[in-house]
This record gives C-alpha cells, structure tokens and sequence, in this order.
C-alpha cells in the first residue's frame, strides 16, 4: 500500500490541473487515470473536442506553468464573437472594447490534458498511476483507501474525483446526483471555409437549439459544436457529408460562404447534472464529475477549472488536505455558483429555443437593444472573459 496527501481519480483537463496546483504547494500526489495521454502530432487535424478557454482559465495555466507548453502544440485566439438568432437580431462583442488582446483561446482537449501531463512528469512528489480503473473506495475519520484494478492500493487523506459526468468516485461514494436531460444532442466536426473566419467565434440560435462555430488556426477552417433535439439530431448524423454540409449551411447562413464538413462527425447527447454534495470529509469531487451543464456558453470546462482553482487554494501545506472545514467552504463556494449558471443556462435555452412569437420578438429586440448598449455588452464579456473579482486567487494572479 502506498500514502500519499491526496489520490486524484481522472487525469484529464481538470483532474491533472488539480494535480499541478497540488504539487507546486507541496503536496503528495496520486494520479489514477484509465487512458494516458496522446502524443500531440502538429499534422494532424484538430481534434473533434476542443473546449473554449477564458481569460480565468488562461490565468490558471499561466500560474502553473501550463501555458508555454499549450501555445508551443496549437491554440487559436479568437477576438470577436457574433450572436445571432433566426428572427434578426444580433449582437456583437469586441475584445478591443475591453483593451484585452482577446477573448478566450480554441484549445483541443487532449493539448490541455498533455501539457499538465508533461508538467506533472517534472514535478516531485506526484505519483502517476496509469492506465487503470479505480475499483474499491474506502472512507475513514482519518484515511481514505483507493483499490485500483491492477491490485495496488493507494492511502490518502483526501480522494478527488475528477472522473467525468459517470464519476465512479461519486457512485462509490453514494453522492447522488439531479440529472435533466436536455432532450438534445451535440454534433461536432471540423468544417472548411469560404472565407476566413476572421478570429471570430459564430452562434446563431436555432428552434432546435443553438449551432456554434468556433475559429482554428487556420483561418479558413472551424470547429463546430451543434445543438439539436434528438430528433434532428439523429437525421443530420445519418445523412452523407454532401448532405449534412447543405443542412449546415441552411443553419447557418452565407457569413463565412460555402461550407464544407471535414472528416468525421461525432454526436454526443446532452444533459444537465449536479452532484447532491460536492464534499465530505475525506471527498471532493470536481468538474463534471460535480456538475455539467449545456454547452450553449462554452463554459463546461471552465467552471471546472475554477473548481480545481478553488480547491486547490483551501488547502494549506502542513495541514489536513481532507479535513472538513476547507472542503465545506469549497463546496459553498462552487456550488452556489454552479446553481446560478444552470439556472441561466435553463433561461437562455428557454428564451432562444422557443418558437413561439412574442418570444421570438422579444429575442430579436432584446439582442438589437443590448448590441446599442455598452454597460451591458462589457458586463457579459467580464463574465464570459473570467475578470471577475471573487475569482479563486490562481485565475486571478498572473505569473511573475
């Protein structure tokens, strides 16, 4: 059996960012990741999951070291953003607005995922323990014990679980957990431009739910993330590429001329969970393992690594890492905000996916009126961009 501080359960994007935040306080840390990270091959396409990056976010990388290592593999910028629905209106938010350099960054998941992993390789006291399953959770007053599936057992005092919307940790536990499902799915894929996309990130707000390109490096090529009802959804996945391109342009209009899917497509179905309890003593779940939400504001991963931020800086070297007073105060703090961004995203996906006419004007006015309304656009960029003051101290300092 082997001890360490803290057993994070999931390397992926928040899980092993966790793990770097933990490491740099000097804390022992276990790993336990099913699959290991992929070598990043700079000729190959993007890969299909990429996640929009806030500026919050970009902070925690920074802080960690994290950052160098992403933009030497691919990132993609984007300073602009259009949204638009069917009925007319629009609005359009400018990093220029701001004096920010930008608003967020395009990164592939598996980049952010290798980079902490590459990070962690060089750091002291981190125990990678990869590829395995966890099997068995045992939690005591003062220890908690980890069953891996290779026979190893880990020793901690206090088990993380960053294992996804399905979080064994979480059933292990016996946290239960709400679930809506949204009765949608999200199809995505790469799609060749006309035109170049102008380092802007497109929505446009459908019936059937929002369709989203997000600008790549290659200013002629975007990723797309569209959100259907199930119905639709499964239509436009059996249809052949020529056909699904045509129902692509339809969707989303000329702005960026012909359009043109590249490679595979993938679908996905979407649902909105929160765990019942974000910590006990000894737990702490974090990411979607505590929460998902509908991909319609890109901020899935971001609420994520603000957990990871959160928990992160409540626990104090030389202290218990699973003792309950720091991991109650990072369950008030995370889940309150959680409760207020599903309640927004539930508003949003009622407002912009309800055909009814007086909502339809009300949208399109609504998205002119606040277009001509400066206060109001620079508040929702301080919020997508991450510039809020009670943010968890690693996204909000930058690094010397």
């Amino acid at each position: 059996m082997k001890t360490v501080d803290v057993v994070i359960v999931g390397g992926g994007m928040v899980g092993a960012t966790l793990a770097c935040a933990l490491a740099e306080r000097h804390f022992q840390v276990a790993v336990v990741e099913a699959r290991p990270p992929q070598p990043f091959d700079p000729e190959a396409d993007w890969d299909l999951r990429v996640s929009a990056i806030s500026r919050a976010s970009q902070r925690i990388f920074e802080h960690l070291g994290l950052w160098p290592a992403m933009q030497a593999m691919r990132v993609s910028p984007y300073d602009r953003m259009v949204v638009w629905e069917e009925g007319g209106g629009e609005i359009r938010f400018d990093a220029a607005e701001m004096a920010e350099p930008d608003l967020g960054h395009i990164i592939e998941n598996r980049v952010i995922q290798l980079a902490a992993w590459q990070r962690l390789e060089r750091m002291d006291g981190v125990l990678r323990c990869c590829p395995v399953r966890l099997e068995t959770l045992e939690i005591g007053p003062e220890w908690a014990r980890v069953g891996l599936d290779d026979g190893e057992v880990l020793q901690a005092r206090l088990v993380v679980g960053a294992d996804g919307a399905r979080s064994r940790v979480r059933d292990l536990a016996g946290i239960g957990h709400s679930e809506h499902d949204y009765g949608q799915k999200g199809i995505v894929c790469l799609v060749d431009l006309e035109r170049d996309h102008q380092y802007t990130a497109w929505q446009r707000f459908l019936p059937s739910g929002p369709l989203a390109l997000l600008p790549l490096s290659d200013v002629r090529q975007c990723s797309i993330v569209w959100s259907a009802d199930r119905p639709l959804a499964d239509e436009l996945m059996a249809l052949d590429d020529a056909a699904f391109s045509a129902r692509l342009q339809a969707a989303f209009g000329d702005r960026l001329g012909r359009l043109q899917v590249r490679g595979r497509r993938a679908a996905f179905p979407l649902a909105g969970r929160q765990a019942a309890h974000y910590a006990r003593p000894r737990l702490a779940l974090v990411g979607d393992a505590a929460h998902t939400i509908h991909p319609l504001a890109g901020q899935g991963v971001n609420l994520g690594l603000l957990d990871a931020a959160d928990l992160a800086g409540r626990l104090q070297p030389g202290r218990d890492p699973g003792a309950w007073p720091a991991l109650r105060a990072y369950e008030r703090a995370r889940r309150s905000e959680d409760v207020l961004m599903m309640r927004a995203m539930e508003g949003f996906r009622y407002l912009f996916g309800n055909d009814l006419t007086p909502l339809r004007l009300l949208r399109g006015a609504g998205l002119a009126l606040a277009d001509r309304l400066p206060a109001l656009k620079q508040a929702f960029m301080r919020q997508a961009l991450g510039l809020r003051r009670d943010l968890p101290e690693l996204a909000r300092v930058q690094c010397r």
